[in-house]
């Protein structure tokens, strides 16, 4: 773990240096809180307005510089990964190794596209520590009850419908995992989601300008629309149009790959989806599906929140930087499920 910091410490330089010379959202984020007409609370809501709610007492309170600010989000992007880290070893405490000699959790826990997002001032730090915080907090979740509100908080704030994913996971893996939790206790899990939904269906909705539709299927499939092709028109935009549904899927989970990477950042990152494709085949075979049948709740929660979030993501995405950027928020949790497997 110690160098593990340091490697993601690199990448924080890393993106420094890249958003001196390429735009960035980090110079949106470090500017706008320091409007003089508008209180802290102001900016307390959901989205792009939260993170400028979080930076304001460090830029405004204590005189941040955008370097520091840079250097903050960069730790809390750490603390992402050393949750990830008690996520992982405390339900799979042995080692597994692949390809003859490598160890599964340093390969996952050093793959260079996600300390690349998560090593700066924006959403990408701070999303991953909620996940991460939810992940690690669900396994005991009587025992670790301020975590795992910290984490939804998170969660729910920056990103709403990815909490409502998150959420629908943890259903999905609670109802059907093997464990301890009585139909009382689904039933009463059941109850506060459904209530959690009604009370949130504003803000979650408002994340596609649906809270005021009349038609939610009609206005989404042609917001997903019209989103595909603003996306698809950039410069590392996908026609994903006459895609079929598996091949939305692959370009989502694996690419870019070599043939169609946008630059430098996107051979590096064929190079990991390269290595997503061999852990991949790993769990392709008939074993896993008996696995996933007899296992626990935040395995099947994993699953389901992977799964789910791909299946939504590929009706709007159709550019790689923007996949490239998303899908470090997931891909953590099919790793568990697959380091699991492997451990099993």
């Amino acid at each position: 773990m110690n160098l593990l910091s340091l490697y993601h410490l690199v990448f924080g330089v890393i993106y420094y240096i890249y958003a001196l010379f390429n735009p960035s959202d980090s110079i949106r984020y470090y500017s706008v809180p320091q409007n003089r007409n508008k209180g802290w609370l102001d900016y307390l809501g959901t989205e792009t307005t939260f993170i400028d709610f979080v930076s304001y007492p460090f830029i405004n309170y204590f005189g941040f510089s955008y370097e520091m600010m840079m250097l903050l989000y960069t730790w809390v992007g750490f603390m992402g990964f050393v949750y990830a880290y008690l996520f992982f070893k405390e339900n799979i405490p042995l080692d597994v190794k692949v390809f003859k000699k490598v160890d599964l959790l340093t390969l996952i826990l050093f793959l260079p596209n996600m300390h690349f997002w998560t090593a700066s001032l924006g959403k990408g730090a701070l999303i991953f520590l909620g996940l991460m915080l939810f992940g690690y907090a669900i396994s005991k979740p009587k025992e670790r009850v301020i975590t795992l509100l910290v984490g939804s908080l998170l969660v729910f704030y920056i990103r709403p419908h990815i909490f409502l994913i998150l959420s629908i996971g943890f259903l999905l893996g609670f109802l059907t995992g093997l464990g301890r939790f009585t139909w009382k206790h689904k039933g009463i899990a059941l109850g506060i989601f459904l209530l959690s939904l009604f009370l949130l269906q504003n803000s979650i909705l408002s994340v596609v300008n649906l809270e005021n539709s009349n038609d939610l299927i009609f206005d989404f499939l042609k917001f997903t629309s019209n989103r595909a092709d603003a996306l698809s028109e950039s410069g590392s935009g996908l026609n994903m149009a006459g895609y079929s549904l598996p091949e939305k899927i692959f370009s989502f989970w694996f690419r870019p790959l070599f043939f169609d990477a946008p630059g430098i950042l996107g051979v590096i990152v064929s190079m990991e989806n390269l290595i997503y494709i061999l852990l991949f085949l790993k769990i392709v075979k008939l074993d896993f599906f008996k696995f996933i049948k007899l296992a626990p709740m935040n395995v099947k929660m994993s699953l389901a929140l992977f799964l789910i979030t791909s299946f939504a993501m590929t009706f709007v995405m159709s550019n790689l930087g923007i996949i490239i950027r998303q899908k470090s928020m997931i891909m953590y949790f099919i790793f568990f499920c697959n380091l699991l497997l492997s451990s099993s």
